[in-house]
């Protein structure tokens, strides 16, 4: 498995302050972060324990966190790859084309770039909010669909294709959807069907969810080895929402968030440069990149339920993002 030098770095320690008062003031009982910066562990740090059990294990390393929602950036670098193995000849062929079991008139004219960038406005399979490309909403329609798309032009699960063509290469080991608790799980006592891909059941170490965000900052090319084409990691980052959305809506490439300027309903901090790309799920956890500076920030959490009262997820995220760059600029 990649294994990236340390080096220990005080520098990040408001960084590591403030996700610990996140921690506290969501309730979570676990938290982490590490830090890439220029090809070295320049900080690794963790708090808590794994859930309110007596005797619960205290997080470390070997702990695996549910990302929830970065599951998607997972699913997005699967379609990249389809995109440039020319099983998807093109992002704006219409879903129809690629699925036979859909409702063609609910679809319409509903794009591939569409359901990669939120901006298909589907409320769910039997009725629309908006048209196609006209704004922007969050919801696990379009991933649904894409995940079938997956399924079909590869004929196996989203998890085994990953297994075989990034995880098995990159020698992952702490990474996969999980059906099952086991002792190295945070787990959140939700209930899943299986472990193909298809659910929110997705489990990563600490380290493992940075090198994810390390291997799209190096472009798939990992100490001599290009694990995927470069163009496959490009086409993932790179915006790709339509043009007219209105300014403050959030701009996506395959399911990342990308900084192009400040935007008010973006994850992304205001003081991160040009380029930078993030996801963040539910339960706290957020993978950053920072291509500038050569950086990846990941932290994680274990946020069950509602937010609290005074607590907004977007001011968070974006001031998380910000004090990594303050960080890294003190470096």
């Amino acid at each position: 498995m990649l294994n990236l030098q340390k080096t220990v770095n005080t520098t990040f320690n408001e960084l590591n302050n403030y996700v610990l008062r996140i921690k506290n003031e969501l309730s979570a009982t676990a938290a982490a972060t590490c830090i890439i910066h220029h090809d070295r562990i320049v900080n690794e740090w963790y708090s808590g324990v794994h859930n309110n059990s007596t005797g619960s294990r205290l997080v470390n390393e070997e702990s695996q966190f549910h990302v929830a929602s970065i599951r998607k950036t997972y699913l997005g670098l699967a379609i990249s790859l389809a995109l440039y193995e020319r099983k998807i000849c093109s992002i704006d062929n219409v879903v129809a084309d690629y699925l036979d079991d859909v409702d063609t008139e609910v679809l319409g004219n509903t794009t591939i770039r569409h359901l990669l960038t939120h901006t298909h406005g589907l409320g769910d399979l039997h009725h629309r909010l908006f048209l196609p490309g006209t704004d922007w909403k969050y919801n696990n329609v379009g991933v649904n669909l894409l995940i079938k798309i997956i399924q079909k032009l590869y004929h196996m699960p989203l998890s085994q294709l990953l297994e075989e063509r990034v995880f098995s290469p990159m020698g992952f080991s702490q990474t996969g959807w999980r059906k099952e608790p086991n002792e190295k799980l945070v787990w959140l006592n939700e209930q899943y069907n299986d472990n193909q891909g298809d659910e929110a059941n997705l489990f990563v170490s600490i380290k493992e969810l940075a090198y994810w965000g390390y291997l799209h900052l190096k472009r798939g090319a990992i100490q001599g080895k290009q694990i995927l084409p470069r163009e496959v990691f490009e086409q993932a980052t790179t915006i790709i929402s339509p043009p007219d959305l209105e300014q403050p809506l959030p701009r996506n490439g395959f399911f990342w968030f990308v900084q192009d300027e400040p935007r008010a309903l973006t994850e992304l901090g205001d003081e991160l440069p040009y380029g930078s790309f993030q996801s963040l799920g539910v339960t706290g956890c957020a993978c950053l990149v920072i291509p500038e500076y050569k950086t990846v920030a990941v932290r994680m959490y274990n946020q069950i339920g509602s937010n609290p009262a005074g607590y907004d997820y977007l001011e968070d995220i974006k001031t998380f993002g910000n004090l990594v760059s303050k960080c890294v600029e003190d470096l």
